[in-house]
């Protein structure tokens, strides 16, 4: 079996797929120097690109079964990591969040972005055998609690973007599973009754703090939000995505929205409203068209894939890349909160960037073994 996958493995490995997503971080590297130019962001960014892809290319010639059969133990220890990053004086704490560990010679990385791997690995490990008949209730607790338990971790960090990103990889594994109609739709019906009502109950108790209401006050009413206060972000990047226009803006780097530090981390959380500053409306028109094509690719491979495992892993992975997509998007375009929810691929972030590719291998590895029993 080995010496057939090896035979085939070159001209079977989804250059498209890869190259994409190379391509994209690329684009984005030069978007982070223009954002912080004085910064060597961009040059972390190309060593997280280096480490990317050789974690890419070892597990796309891994055999993902295996990979799979060892879910368990993957899930585990980043759980095991999720508590270090608890700990005072190990996890470093950055603006009240304690959600980093301390690399030597890397730097910092956030292991909530590789947990979120672990966490599909065992989704689809458990939900991924051959099956008849629809989901159990006790089947659909047991996936619950796998996804509570990092969840209830990030929590207390607190980091609420993150966890939020974790929410579509259990949806879509559900969808996929054989879950039934009218619970789908029952749970629709529930969401939208009781999600007003629960963000009143969460004001009225202070569990939504005050700052979180006025992030969604500054979406559903932008005119009157505190453009120096709350909506500051929101404001400045929606400026910014302006400034650009059709083409990009013509004034220099250090001249800029981003160059002159009008826009809060810009090579972050608004990495897009800086690529339509430089690259203007075609720009981000373009980026978006690699994204479409790069998520097709994926799908197309999760429908090649031999096994319900490989499927599921990847379609979890194209929920969670999707979601992060679409609001980080709007984050730039003011047409969603500021949660702090990184652009895959383009945002600076080591932690980001090597998992991204980490799941990258693994559908490729799906992929290069579709033909194999």
């Amino acid at each position: 079996m080995v010496a057939i996958i090896h035979k085939r493995s070159w001209r079977d490995f989804d250059w498209i797929l890869a190259l994409l997503a190379i391509g994209i971080v690329l684009f984005g590297t030069i978007q982070i120097h223009n954002a912080q130019p004085t910064e060597q962001y961009w040059v972390k960014q190309l060593i997280g690109l280096a480490i990317g892809l050789v974690a890419m290319l070892a597990i796309a010639f891994t055999d993902y079964r295996r990979l799979l059969n060892l879910a368990p133990a993957f899930y585990i220890f980043g759980l095991i990591l999720l508590v270090i990053v608890l700990i005072p004086g190990i996890g470093l704490k950055i603006n009240g969040q304690r959600c980093w560990l301390k690399v030597p010679g890397i730097g910092q990385f956030q292991p909530s972005e590789f947990v979120k791997v672990t966490t599909a690995m065992m989704l689809a490990r458990y939900f991924g055998k051959n099956r008849l008949q629809v989901l159990t209730i006790k089947e659909m607790i047991v996936g619950g609690l796998i996804l509570a338990l990092p969840i209830g971790l990030i929590l207390l960090e607190p980091d609420v973007g993150s966890v939020l990103t974790y929410l579509p990889i259990l949806a879509v594994v559900l969808f996929l599973s054989a879950i039934r109609l009218r619970l789908v739709i029952a749970a629709v019906v529930i969401s939208v009754v009781t999600i007003p009502f629960a963000y009143w109950m969460g004001v009225k108790t202070g569990a939504i703090k005050p700052y979180q209401q006025e992030r969604i006050n500054v979406i559903l009413d932008p005119e009157n939000a505190d453009r120096r206060g709350i909506g500051y972000h929101t404001w400045q990047s929606i400026l910014t995505v302006g400034e650009g226009g059709l083409f990009g803006s013509r004034s220099s780097v250090e001249h800029s929205q981003s160059g002159l530090k009008f826009l809060p981390e810009p090579h972050t959380d608004f990495i897009y409203a800086v690529t339509a500053e430089n690259a203007g409306f075609v720009g981000c028109v373009l980026v978006l068209i690699a994204y479409v094509i790069l998520l097709s690719r994926l799908i197309t491979g999760a429908r090649r894939a031999s096994d319900r495992m490989g499927m599921l892993f990847i379609m979890a992975f194209v929920g969670g890349l999707t979601f992060q997509i679409f609001i980080n998007m709007g984050m730039a375009l003011g047409i969603s909160p500021v949660i702090g929810v990184p652009l895959p691929l383009m945002s600076a972030g080591l932690a980001s960037l090597i998992a991204t590719f980490i799941a990258i291998g693994f559908a490729i590895s799906v992929q290069l073994r579709r033909f194999v029993n």
